[in-house]
């Protein structure tokens, strides 16, 4: 797996993901896990920790989570709350792993697969060896924050949509698994999971960012007109000077989805 993200750039974005997360699918996930013993949970991608200090406060029971990513570097970095809802014991290793190459062996033992942020990045082969993996173990799924593709600002910029087109366009480049799903990886494993058996779930979970996410919106829009001028590099001074307007915006929504695969043998 190429792909990097810097430890600040996460930092930065943690407080968005967790506000953004759909909340509906815990009930049904949680219906669908061990309801006795330690529950293993498999983080696919799970740099900094992210979605472990999200989500394993929120589960009951004890936890010990498998924390998987290819940069040490972030997974030296992971702190994890070191309670689960009910207050009982929460436990985490890291493994350095090449996520393109870990499947489905990673997949043993797991009561739980996990991803935040991962599947824009992945193909669709790989997503389907995930679904057909978590499928035959009778694994439950649950893979939020998968970029869709929308941008919404306050108002309308005539250059908003020529940014937008060349940006998607960019997600869709190999990003260490072979061509990237960008903006339709969220359909294609809603689709891939159904393929092979299990019940979907598939909610919203849209960053809502305002004034106080400023720090985050001007990142988020250099990374964007970043990626614009690589992919049509011949805009790349009406990308620019986009960015310039746009940072005065003071607000964005970012579309994503959470996706919630049941395996009909998830089910204890």
């Amino acid at each position: 797996m190429a792909e990097a993200f810097a430890a600040d750039w996460l930092a930065l974005r943690e407080g968005a993901d967790h506000r953004a997360r759909a909340a509906g699918l815990l009930p049904r996930l949680r219906a669908h896990l061990p309801a006795t013993g330690p529950l293993t949970i498999l983080d696919l991608g799970a740099g900094r920790g992210s979605n472990l200090r999200y989500l394993a406060s929120r589960l009951r029971g004890p936890q010990h989570w498998r924390l998987l990513d290819h940069d040490h570097r972030l997974l030296a970095g992971v702190a994890a709350p070191s309670q689960a809802a009910d207050g009982t014991a929460v436990t985490f290793a890291g493994e350095i792993a090449d996520l393109d190459r870990a499947l489905p062996g990673a997949l043993d033992e797991a009561q739980l697969v996990t991803a935040a942020a991962l599947l824009d990045l992945v193909s669709a082969e790989w997503l389907q060896r995930l679904a057909d993996g978590c499928a035959a173990r009778g694994v439950p799924a649950l893979l939020a924050l998968s970029y869709d593709g929308c941008i919404q600002w306050p108002d309308t910029d005539p250059d908003d949509e020529r940014l937008r087109t060349a940006l998607n366009a960019h997600q869709q480049g190999d990003k260490g698994f072979g061509p990237a799903l960008g903006p339709a990886a969220w359909e294609t494993a809603a689709a891939a999971f159904r393929a092979s058996g299990c019940e979907v779930v598939v909610a919203d979970s849209p960053w809502q960012l305002g004034p106080a996410d400023a720090p985050l919106i001007h990142a988020l829009i250099d990374g964007w007109v970043a990626a614009a001028c690589e992919q049509a590099p011949a805009a790349a001074d009406r990308f620019r000077a986009w960015a310039g307007r746009r940072k005065a915006a003071g607000s964005v929504t970012v579309g994503h989805r959470d996706v919630l695969a049941l395996p009909a043998g998830a089910v204890p």
